[in-house]
């Protein structure tokens, strides 16, 4: 039997308030009905895990533990889940400060500046975009009204302190510069549906450089080329110049070396390799600048989010294994973890449980680790932000 979860993302577009602009959200929501957070062919025994005696009965899969797993959590059973040790940590309690009146909804994007400010992607009843202090003080609303918020999937930050938007209902990355007002449109929104409902928009293979299906995250090299995750509907990762235009492309749909199940992140490294995160499949992708494949990564979960420390000097990798948003809490046995790993796929430890206090993690969608051993987390489920201090040992990375 296959069990297939819905995304969180096929839920949202209903609660849409752009009169103009519902039948648009409904028809491109459809489309996420091709995806699935169990992996791609069905169940996969996870290393360790259940095998089938003579006779044809499968044996419990048992869990970190000793906990018998249900079929749905065995599948989601990262490989490197029970020998991966843990990293020590705490959590800044009451982090953000909202003023009256204003409320966060879905967590859905976190990132940060140069100056210490933390910048929050939310799905409310409008999309919106916040900007916080160091200390979690709330400054200002960027871009309110926007013709790009219809569906939020993220936000970044990049070197010179741009805030970019990623918007998957306007099919768009919006970058602002630091005084908030844009100045680089990648993408366009699909306009008016003057013949009322329409299809929804299908994957095309190749897709045209500019033209997005429902994207889901961008980062940059250090030439300020850009990379688009282009993810949920297309199955690609687009390169452009640091002004937008097209370079190459690569990816389709598929578990093989180079393809994606749902590319929900990426990240880039300071050399230049590009890491794409294939949610569906557990795998996180990895090509180099001029995106040949190299290698991939299967031993950490599904990479709900993926976040590269910027350096100077050695960079880690952290992935988010995120307990999946429908709330099914046998499915915490194999979930609701972020890994810590070195960019070799080596993996250093983990931190987090799922739950719904803080401290635990309830859906992680966003990750933010500009600061060392300082955590930024953005969550569905609770609606909210958390700030994570890390302290790990020397073998993880931390100091002696």
């Amino acid at each position: 039997m296959i069990l297939c979860y819905i995304s969180h993302r096929f839920e949202v577009p209903m609660k849409r308030r752009f009169t103009y602009g519902v039948a648009a959200a409904l028809a491109l929501s459809a489309a996420v009905t091709l995806f699935a957070q169990t992996p791609s062919g069905g169940a996969q025994t996870p290393t360790g895990g259940a095998q089938t005696p003579t006779g044809g009965a499968q044996a419990p899969v048992i869990g970190p533990g000793g906990v018998v797993l249900t079929p749905a959590a065995a599948r989601l059973l990262p490989k490197a889940l029970e020998k991966a040790p843990d990293i020590k940590y705490e959590v800044v309690r009451d982090f953000l400060k909202l003023p009256p009146n204003v409320y966060m909804g879905e967590g859905i994007g976190v990132a940060s500046n140069s100056k210490g400010h933390i910048f929050v992607n939310t799905c409310a009843q409008q999309t919106r975009n916040f900007e916080f202090d160091q200390n979690g003080k709330f400054i200002r609303e960027i871009g309110k009204d926007s013709y790009g918020n219809v569906f939020c999937h993220g936000i970044r930050v990049d070197a010179e302190d741009n805030i970019w938007v990623i918007d998957e209902g306007a099919n768009s990355i919006i970058k602002y510069n630091p005084q908030g007002r844009a100045i680089m449109i990648l993408g366009r929104r699909i306009g008016f549906p003057y013949n009322g409902m329409e299809p929804a928009v299908k994957e095309l293979n190749p897709a045209p450089p500019y033209i997005f299906n429902r994207p889901t995250d961008v980062a940059w090299d250090a030439a300020g080329n850009i990379f688009v995750a282009d993810g949920y509907v297309n199955s690609r990762i687009a390169k452009y110049d640091k002004y937008g235009k097209f370079i190459k492309q690569v990816g389709s749909r598929g578990s093989g070396p180079g393809q994606f199940s749902l590319l929900h992140a990426i990240a880039v490294d300071a050399q230049g390799n590009v890491y794409g995160g294939s949610r569906s499949d557990q795998r996180i992708v990895v090509f180099d600048n001029d995106l040949n494949y190299k290698t991939v990564f299967d031993h950490v979960g599904a990479p709900w989010s993926l976040c590269i420390t910027p350096g100077p000097g050695h960079q880690y990798l952290y992935t988010s294994n995120s307990n999946p948003d429908n709330q099914d809490t046998e499915l915490h046995k194999a979930s609701g973890q972020i890994f810590k790993m070195e960019l070799d796929g080596t993996v250093l430890g983990k931190f987090g449980v799922p739950g719904k206090e803080q401290g635990q993690f309830s859906t992680v969608h966003g990750i933010d680790c500009r600061v060392p051993n300082e955590i930024l987390t953005t969550e569905i489920v609770e609606w909210r932000l958390q700030k994570f201090i890390l302290h790990p040992t020397a073998a993880q990375g931390g100091t002696k």
